[in-house]
């Protein structure tokens, strides 16, 4: 397997990562993207990404995310998977964030003291899902 298949830089900059149909867990290290390493493990149990050794996205189950960007300001990516998902993402701590999921505005969440901020997704085989959290 590539490692293009679990992680791959888009044109727009974004990168796109995960593979939920995987039966076996498989994992890609030192991924760079301009000048920053990334390292993705995913399968159908659970996907995960860490940016420059720090925590960044997790699913449980495995799901696959496309068009991921991350700034000061929040993030933005459309996610799949074949049934419901946690998703946890790494934000700032203590912040606040306006969740937008599936065009629905969820309302604002407060990260902890970690700077993680979790909710869940409705997810189905067939189904993209675009979710932001924009920081307020």
């Amino acid at each position: 397997m590539s490692e293009n298949t679990i992680i791959r830089k888009e044109q727009n900059g974004s990168i796109s990562f995960g593979d939920y149909k995987l039966q076996e867990k498989t994992k890609v290290s030192d991924y760079e993207v301009n000048g920053d390493l990334y390292k993705v493990k995913t399968f159908y149990e659970i996907t995960k990404l860490e940016k420059n050794g720090l925590f960044v996205y997790e699913s449980v189950q495995g799901t696959a995310v496309e068009g991921f960007m991350a700034d000061a300001c929040g993030v933005s990516f459309v996610v799949s998977g074949q049934e419901n998902a946690q998703i946890t993402l790494g934000l700032c701590e203590e912040s606040e964030y306006e969740l937008t999921v599936d065009e629905a505005v969820i309302g604002k969440m407060k990260t902890n003291i970690s700077g993680k901020l979790s909710f869940s997704a409705d997810l189905s085989e067939g189904k993209k899902v675009k979710v932001s959290a924009v920081k307020c």
